[in-house]
């Protein structure tokens, strides 16, 4: 009787590993969405995949490496942005490493692809004057224009994401703090506030008065106001004040007061912790666009210039 090898085949390793390997898209998609649920990840996640997926209109589980390098190459001659093209995939490595990872496939295509190389945008931030301009424009003598002053004013005061400002509800407005629950993390932060924003929070829930919705911000209906009818008041503002070389946008807010915040001094770690990095690599970049401000701002409040 001979004597057996002892390296199992794949035959036998997939009898001992008990692994069944997916062999169409609508299958393999719906495992990981099942799993994407179960780690209860946001719907704008989740609305985020699928658009990718679409967007590649082809057959995702069968594509080996080559296959991928093939579709990065017509993504560049279709003349798509390195961001786009990273955003899809973002997504497509994700939805491979769930197969490999859950043995659903025999190999991860993914796996020694890598992102394009993406230059670092200059951040878009708004002047003093500017910000004057934009606030000059809330007609405060309507609801509308009260609440959109007082949601300019809390990006600007807490630099607060814009589906965190959506998701603030009365009862997160607490004596000189808000309570940021709809994190992009998970993790709730409880943001000071200026007596300033108090005060005008103060005066908006006062006109706001008692409706249905619990949410902070609402329309004129008493509904809660949704993150796109934010974006598109934000917009109005910046078309209105004809602002050029700055997009006008909920993002734009929360980087002018990152640079504010740092050019009058605020640390590093504490903006992190105010604008909900998970990494202080993020809150490092706007230290140094910023660093210019910063020497400025030292030239004219450095101690020393108090001592001599």
């Amino acid at each position: 009787m001979g004597k057996r090898r002892n390296l199992l085949s794949e035959d036998e390793l997939r009898i001992v590993t008990k692994t069944s390997y997916v062999e169409s898209d609508e299958l393999a998609f719906k495992l990981f969405f099942e799993d994407c649920q179960l780690r209860n990840l946001r719907p704008h996640t989740l609305k985020y995949y699928r658009e990718q997926f679409n967007a590649i209109k082809r057959t995702l589980v069968t594509m080996t490496e080559k296959d991928i390098k093939l579709l990065i190459f017509n993504m560049q001659e279709s003349g798509l942005k390195v961001t786009t093209i990273n955003s899809r995939l973002r997504a497509i490595r994700s939805f491979f490493n769930f197969l490999h990872r859950s043995k659903h496939i025999k190999k991860n295509p993914m796996a020694n692809i890598k992102l394009l190389k993406e230059r670092k945008q200059a951040v878009n931030s708004l002047s003093k004057e500017q910000l004057q301009l934009l606030f000059s424009l809330c007609d405060k003598r309507t609801f509308t224009g009260l609440r959109d002053y007082t949601i300019m004013m809390l990006f600007i005061d807490c630099g607060v994401r814009l589906n965190e400002l959506a998701g603030i509800e009365v009862s997160d407005i607490k004596d000189n703090s808000v309570l940021i629950r709809q994190t992009k993390t998970y993790f709730e932060r409880l943001l000071p506030i200026s007596s300033k924003m108090k005060e005008q929070l103060d005066i908006y829930l006062k006109v706001r008065g008692k409706v249905k919705t619990d949410k902070l911000f609402i329309t004129q209906d008493e509904g809660e106001l949704k993150p796109r009818s934010i974006q598109n008041r934000i917009k109005h503002y910046g078309n209105l004040s004809e602002i050029k070389g700055v997009r006008i946008s909920c993002h734009t807010l929360r980087h002018t007061h990152a640079r504010l915040f740092i050019q009058n001094g605020g640390s590093a770690f504490h903006l992190q912790s105010t604008l909900g990095h998970t990494s202080m690599e993020v809150t490092k970049r706007y230290v140094n666009l910023f660093a210019t401000d910063i020497a400025e701002s030292h030239k004219k409040y450095s101690p020393l210039n108090n001592i001599f």
